[in-house]
């Protein structure tokens, strides 16, 4: 018996419509709106000329690159009340903007940007799962697109980012494998993972869960295939983005 359809009508295998489209923040350094489906994104890097005091009290070398994150009140069906109505940010907020920065940082080389940070601001839109994986995708071009001008005008002299890196979310739901799972799949998911690679394959970090369950091995690797299918498509959406730009690589 054929597997039935997913509830938007994707095969196991394939990612939602993935769209990125550079130039949404004009006073950005680099900056774009990315979907994953229904999920939106905004994502916004500024280049500013100065370090964390820990760097400068350690005499630390180079620069940084640092993410902050949030869902906007109006992004889930119903409203999520700010941060700062509540006086401070929950963990779940805390745990995804130091994952965006961990995922960007793995790509760079620190060195190449003496003496200043990178800010990337992820601002969720419209949130139907993935969120996490969308902004840690959109971010890497919204900081090759900073990148990029800060060399034109002269800030810095070498591009930080090596390779690129990219997310997707994959989960066992009804028995099945699934890819880059919608906020209905995620919430009924058995086994829920978030995997970033980089463009030349290699994990950055893997985050899997059982859901008042267990997994196999077995379930496990066919987790990060089909990761791995979806990270190739993502970057290969990237690099399109970068080119609409006029930036290669």
């Amino acid at each position: 018996m054929d597997n039935p359809q997913r509830i938007d009508g994707r095969a196991d295998d394939a990612l939602r419509p993935v769209t990125i489209e550079p130039g949404i923040a004009p006073h950005a350094g680099g900056s774009v709106l990315i979907a994953f489906g229904l999920t939106r994104v905004i994502c916004a890097a500024t280049l500013e000329a100065q370090v964390p005091r820990w760097m400068r009290e350690q005499s630390v070398e180079g620069g940084w690159m640092t993410a902050e994150y949030g869902m906007l009140p109006y992004s889930t069906l119903q409203r999520k009340a700010r941060d700062i109505s509540r006086g401070k940010q929950d963990g779940r907020t805390v745990e995804i903007q130091r994952l965006i920065g961990r995922s960007l940082r793995a790509v760079a080389d620190l060195k190449k940007l003496p003496g200043h940070t990178l800010w990337i601001d992820c601002d969720v839109l419209q949130a139907d799962g993935g969120t996490r994986t969308a902004a840690i995708t959109g971010a890497y071009v919204a900081a090759r697109i900073a990148v990029e001008k800060a060399l034109g005008e002269g800030r810095i002299k070498e591009n930080p980012l090596r390779e690129p890196v990219a997310a997707v979310s994959a989960g066992v739901v009804g028995s099945r494998a699934l890819l880059d799972l919608c906020y209905v799949e995620d919430r009924d998911a058995e086994v829920d993972a978030n995997i970033v690679m980089t463009g030349s394959g290699r994990f950055v970090e893997l985050q899997a869960s059982g859901e008042e369950a267990t997994f196999s091995r077995e379930e496990s690797a066919a987790l990060v295939a089909l990761a791995e299918k979806g990270i190739a498509e993502l970057i290969a959406a990237q690099a399109a983005a970068l080119a609409a730009a006029g930036i290669s690589g």
